[in-house]
Formats: C-alpha cells, structure tokens, sequence
C-alpha cells in the first residue's frame, strides 16, 4: 500500500511481453543521404504528433473517401435508449442515419481500438442509488465498419463501482477504466484488463484505488477517479481524481522493469482545492495539457515536459455574473489543433470556444454555444472538422453544429438527432 494518502495497488501482476571525401560521387552520395535522412526526419515527427493525437485512447480516425463515417454513440439505457448506438454520418451534409443498436447496460463512455475492429463500452453501475456491493462492467464488441454492426463479445468486471472512462494503452495490449465510484466503499480506483487477440477481455490483472477526499461536502466525501490518460510518449499514465483534487502520475513499463504500472517519484500533480479536475487531454504537439475541473467549472492549462505538468493558466467557463449551478465536462481540440471547446452542464449548458495560441498553448475565448438542451456532457468533432455534434444527456436530443473552421465558432440552425440520454460519441472511417 503507498503511504502519504497515495494510492494503494491490490493484485499486482508484473508486466510481460511485449562524409569524408570530396569528389563528385561522393557529394552526391552525400546528398542522397541528407535527403533520406530528412525524409526520415519528417516521418517521424509525422508519426509522433498523430500519436498525440491519439494517444489517450481515442481510435485513430482514418480520412473516408465518400466523406462518410461511422458514428458510435454511448448512453444511459433506462429510458428511450436500449444501448450503444451506429450512425452513418455524412461529413459533407452532417446528415445522420442510424444503421444499428447493440443492446447493453449504460454504456456512457466508449473507446475503438486503432485497427477499428473492437469497441469497448463501460457498463456504467450502480449508479446513484444502486447498492455499493454491485460491480461495474466493461463489454467487449466486435465492430463491422463497413455495415455499422457491433456483435457483443463479452463483458468483464471494472473492480469498481460507475466505470466512467475508458483509455488503451499505447501497445493495445491493455484497457484501462476508471471507476467513479460515488460510494465511499470501494471508492475510486482503476483497474487494468488485458485485451486479447481476438478482442475479448481478460479479468482485471491491476486494481488500483486512491485514498483521501477533499473540502467540498457530498462530492468530495472519497477519490472519485474520473479519467485515466497516457502521456503523447506512452510512458506515463494520469488518472484525474475529482474526489482528491490530484492529477496521480505512473509509470506505465509493460516490459516488466518496474511492473506493469507504477507511481512516478513525485505521485502526483495538485490542483486547487475542492476544484474536482475531471477530464485531461493533451496538444497535438504534446507541449501543453488541457484539464477541465468539474466543480469549480473551470479550464486549465498545463506546460507537459517527461510525465510533469506546470499550471500555466486557469479559465473560467461561465459568463461574468452568472449565478446558476455549473459543471465543466468534456474538452476537445479541433482536428487541426488551433481551438479548444469546453462543455459545461447545470444551468449553463453551453460550450466555450478557446483559440489556441500556438507557441504558447494559452487560450483566449472567442466565444460559446449553448447546447440547445440539458447537460452537455460529452461532445465530438467529425475528423473533418466542419462538424460538431454535443449530446444533451437529460434532453434525450443531440445536435449537429456546422463548424467554422477560420473562427473557430459554431453556426445556428444545427441539425437534431433524437436518441435518448446521449452521452459519448466517437467516429470510425468504414
């Protein structure tokens, strides 16, 4: 058990697996060589930004020929929804037709892997009123892209209660799930589920939980684990704890150096007390760390270097003199990096639009867009990044945005999907 309120590890399980001459042909040799060698140069610098583009979970999202993608949907089932929703969405109109449904269990955040042909979907329990000896699940489906269907593989337990994000490590070998839990026992953690070769999840092989809680009374009571994320290089892991106002750092060494997953020599990044930071995400160019702190509904900025974050700027969401309940969700950046949207739900519901200051990653509003219904939660930019559809989780309505791409701001007259409870989105090139 680490000490000093860290976090303590249950069922560890170490990791496995995985130019001198100056004639004419020499000169030309010579500039054959700088040539491929700047070639090389340039792959790699390609091949690292689209890894931080992608490297906190998230399915690389290949360019469809027609403009027309998959579009996934996770929800709360309960009400009008039976699960995990297909769509086929056309990025040249923002038209979008349901082809399929795979029922499951609140499935509130998903995650693709890299070669698209596996979904996974937390099964978000027990919920509020649930009681604390009932586990969460993550379910495990295959995914046709080309026809939209899910196939319902298996389903394992999250070790937690309400699973509430989901994040594969960089090597694919691992699915990472963070467990909210609103109950005091177990409290929050995350666990690690190894993936299999043909999709299916193993049983947990790490459950890690924190310990402390934080000032504010009935939400900060115990850790609430909100978001486990990688690092751009994959070497470490984040895991947001809303309940503990920390940003806890590991080590992620799948070669079995330091186990699978251990804490960094420093645990963990602090944030303001009783601010509750809940989702992270990083620039393209892996520089600068985007933090959205639920109940102070706030934005951060992060200045990244090897596994340390330096708080570089704090925004807040809601208007000046606004005086209703709030609370900061999802962020996203646009495909090409250059603006930042914020979701923010309670009697705000609304997003703020950021630009992005390139050399320095700080934000300057540029404007905000209500959601058009009640409590935006989570929130999507089509990869090509003309559209953007946010769900309104307690409207049973999602809507599709027309996006600009020289400002940054979303235009009026969206078009309406009416799906119930609508929670997380996520696009896949067929």
């Amino acid at each position: 058990m680490f000490q000093d309120h860290a976090a303590a590890i249950a069922m560890p399980v170490p990791g496995h697996r995985r130019d001198r001459h100056n004639s004419p042909r020499a000169k030309k040799r010579g500039l054959i060589h700088q040539l491929i060698k700047g070639i090389a140069i340039m792959a790699s610098v390609a091949a690292t930004q689209a890894f931080a583009q992608t490297s906190a979970g998230t399915a690389p999202v290949a360019t469809a020929a027609n403009g027309v993608y998959d579009l996934i949907v996770g929800t709360y089932t309960g009400g009008k929804s039976e699960g995990l929703y297909v769509y086929r969405f056309d990025s040249k109109t923002g038209d979008a037709r349901q082809v399929s449904v795979a029922k499951t269990v609140n499935p509130s955040y998903l995650v693709v892997s890299k070669d698209k042909r596996f979904v996974y979907a937390v099964n978000e329990l027990p919920g509020d009123n649930g009681p604390a000896s009932l586990r969460g699940d993550v379910s495990a489906f295959g995914f046709d892209a080309a026809s939209g269907q899910l196939t319902f593989l298996d389903k394992v337990s999250a070790q937690g209660n309400d699973p509430c994000y989901l994040s594969l490590s960089p090597d694919g070998r691992y699915l990472f799930v963070a467990n909210y839990s609103v109950a005091a026992d177990p409290g929050g953690s995350f666990a690690v589920l190894p993936v299999e070769q043909d999709g299916k999840l193993g049983a947990s092989v790490l459950t890690v939980h924190h310990e402390g809680g934080g000032p504010v009374k009935g939400r900060q009571d115990n850790a609430h684990v909100h978001s486990t994320v990688f690092s751009p290089d994959g070497r470490y892991l984040f895991t947001q704890d809303l309940g503990t106002d920390k940003l806890w750092t590991y080590r992620y060494t799948p070669d079995g150096s330091r186990g699978l997953v251990s804490p960094a020599e420093w645990r963990y990044t602090d944030v303001k007390a009783g601010t509750g930071p809940r989702h992270l995400i990083f620039g393209n160019d892996g520089r600068f760390a985007y933090l959205t702190s639920e109940l102070a509904a706030t934005v951060s900025v992060f200045a990244y270097h090897d596994g340390r974050m330096k708080l570089e700027q704090v925004e807040k969401l809601a208007e000046p003199g606004f005086k209703g309940t709030q609370g900061a969700a999802a962020l996203h950046l646009s495909p090409d990096g250059k603006f930042l949207y914020v979701s923010n739900r309670g009697d705000a519901n609304d997003i703020s639009i950021f630009a992005v200051d390139a050399h320095s990653g700080k934000l300057k509003r540029v404007g905000r867009q209500s959601s058009l219904g009640k409590s935006p939660r989570e929130f999507a930019i089509d990869p090509s990044g003309q559209w953007l559809i946010v769900g309104n989780q307690n409207s049973d309505t999602a809507y599709v945005f027309r996006r600009d791409q020289e400002t940054g701001l979303l235009e009026p007259n969206p078009k309406r999907i009416d799906i119930g409870s609508p929670v997380d989105f996520k696009f896949v090139a067929p």
